[in-house]
């Protein structure tokens, strides 16, 4: 793949970051493989006690730039056990419950993973003559093969046990990256590459940068509510993704028109502080990097949020990116939209100075 952002080794990276299970609560897995990645371009890496891990260049600085994405992902937990063998499910996180039927299932249990799917009742059996009735969360079920509750639980499987998708990365048509998780561990990858950038093309920060990947997302912003109490920025840039919403099915009206392929979407909101949003949509036009524009009611809905209202109020600023199918086992994104991306937080953070203000007054 020729690219002068993301080579071989990064592209080796994302696929098999993308394709290890991190589930909300435990993303363990993912974050080790991180923390690997990112090593060489930080001056140190640090974690907290609910698994958020973040790399510092410059440490000892006090003026301090957050680039931060989120790496958890949407899965289920075991909820109930029949005596026929049978497994119902609450989410964690927005797990999509239309999806789930003929899925095939991962348990995660202390002996290891086993295998399960969502069964479905076959279209002879359904009242296909009138209405149907769609899959609920508490109507769709995990078979694993038992036929008894003891069963179930003799495979090691209990109350509590997470269910992820195996479903793994791959590229549509030399274009789309696509795989399960794209939201957001692609922000973790992007944010992984600002740092190597920063690392190869030998730039100097004059203050300490934090390239964070908070855990906890999918349900409420909670790591990066955690850690922004932790590190104390002065500066935050966010990236997730946003939808696309030129596919069918989707309300231009209502959502707005965002397209893959046409650049990271800068964000307009009451969390996003205007003075920063602003240096970057310049940077990014000084650079020719393209990009499209967003607003949102209220809140982003992303870690933007936990890191704006924190500690008094951090200046703080959502770059996203472009991705079809959100909550679906084959998210979509653009390879020039992430690359874009990843251009757009590296000029940015190029264009911030040590003990900035950005106050509007």
């Amino acid at each position: 793949m020729k690219n002068s952002i993301i080579n071989e080794n990064s592209l080796k990276f994302l696929e098999k970051y993308i394709n290890t299970p991190s589930p909300t609560g435990a993303e363990s897995k993912g974050q080790k493989l991180w923390m690997d990645y990112i090593t060489p371009y930080v001056d140190e890496v640090r974690t907290d006690n609910y698994g958020t891990a973040y790399g510092i260049i410059n440490p000892e600085s006090k003026y301090k730039v957050v680039i931060e994405a989120h790496a958890d992902e949407i899965s289920w937990f075991v909820n109930y056990i029949t005596d026929d063998g049978l497994i119902y499910v609450i989410r964690n996180g927005g797990s999509d419950h239309m999806i789930a039927p003929s899925k095939k299932v991962h348990i995660h249990t202390k002996k290891g993973i086993v295998s399960g799917v969502f069964g479905w009742p076959a279209i002879h059996t359904r009242n296909y003559t009138g209405v149907e009735e769609p899959p609920k969360v508490e109507t769709i079920w995990v078979d694993c093969g038992a036929t008894t509750k003891e069963e179930v639980e003799e495979l090691g499987i209990h109350v509590g046990c997470i269910i992820t998708y195996p479903d793994e990365f791959f590229i549509l048509n030399d274009t789309y990256f696509v795989g399960r998780a794209l939201d957001n561990r692609v922000g973790g990858f992007m944010i992984a590459e600002v740092a190597k950038l920063i690392k190869e093309n030998k730039d100097t920060l004059d203050y300490g940068l934090y390239i964070t990947n908070a855990v906890q997302e999918e349900v409420g912003l909670r790591g990066a509510e955690m850690i922004t109490q932790t590190i104390k920025p002065d500066v935050a840039i966010v990236t997730d993704v946003t939808h696309d919403t030129t596919t069918p099915m989707i309300n231009k009206m209502k959502h707005g028109e965002i397209k893959c392929g046409k650049g990271p979407v800068i964000s307009y909101a009451p969390a996003v502080q205007n003075n920063l949003r602003e240096l970057i949509i310049d940077s990014a036009e000084k650079n020719n990097i393209p990009f499209q524009r967003q607003a949102s009611s209220r809140v982003t809905g992303t870690d933007t949020d936990a890191f704006a209202y924190s500690n008094g109020g951090i200046p703080s600023a959502l770059i996203s990116l472009p991705l079809r199918y959100m909550h679906t086992t084959v998210e979509m994104v653009h390879k020039k939209d992430v690359e874009n991306t990843i251009l757009m937080i590296y000029n940015a953070l190029k264009a911030i100075k040590n003990n900035q203000s950005f106050k509007y007054l």
